[in-house]
């Protein structure tokens, strides 16, 4: 049983890759290939997973729409034994600006849908939870396409950077050392 999950939050498809949505699922790759973790597809969990036994974390990339994530979520948490707590679910947050990031611990979607999914479908929000920021459009009219767009130059570097400040605090995420993660993300 693994003590901890890691859950990369993105759109499945090539239509939707290096899109603002994808950021929480295209960090974990990242972060898994630099890793020499490979995953495989578990159709009964609509998931790739994988698991490293050395460290007992379960790497988990939902393979459905993100505003549909909740059900895989919930179908790993059974098959894995997992309580919540145990869930550290990386992803885009429009309130951020890009590249900035947050460890957060419950509290609302903000907007997410595919976060008002997970909640729904698990039966809480107490989870822990990586916010990558990609800012805002303006315009509440103009959501759907921001997130399902890419980045321009500068905030692509911005969310790079990110990717960096994370993979520095990995270790500390791992062993649930969340307050020292955040102080070292915040400092310069």
């Amino acid at each position: 049983m693994s003590k901890l999950c890691l859950i990369g939050v993105g759109n499945p498809g090539a239509k939707y890759d290096g899109t603002r949505h994808n950021i929480g699922k295209e960090w974990l790759l990242k972060l898994a290939a630099s890793k020499n973790i490979q995953f495989s597809l578990k159709d009964k969990l609509e998931a790739a997973i994988t698991s490293s036994d050395e460290d007992n974390i379960l790497w988990a990339i939902p393979n459905n729409f993100v505003n549909n994530t909740g059900s895989s979520i919930q179908k790993i948490i059974r098959y894995s034994n997992l309580n919540n707590e145990d869930l550290i679910i990386f992803h885009d947050d429009l309130d951020l600006n890009p590249g900035e990031i947050k460890i957060k611990l419950g509290g609302g979607h903000g907007g997410h849908n595919g976060l008002n999914d997970i909640f729904k479908k698990i039966g809480t929000k107490d989870f822990f939870r990586v916010r990558i920021g990609i800012g805002h459009p303006g315009k509440e009219n103009d959501v759907t396409g921001w997130v399902l767009g890419k980045p321009n130059q500068e905030d692509k570097n911005l969310i790079e950077k990110s990717y960096e400040r994370l993979e520095s605090v990995f270790d500390l995420l791992c062993n649930k050392e969340f307050s020292e993660a955040q102080l070292k993300l915040h400092t310069k």
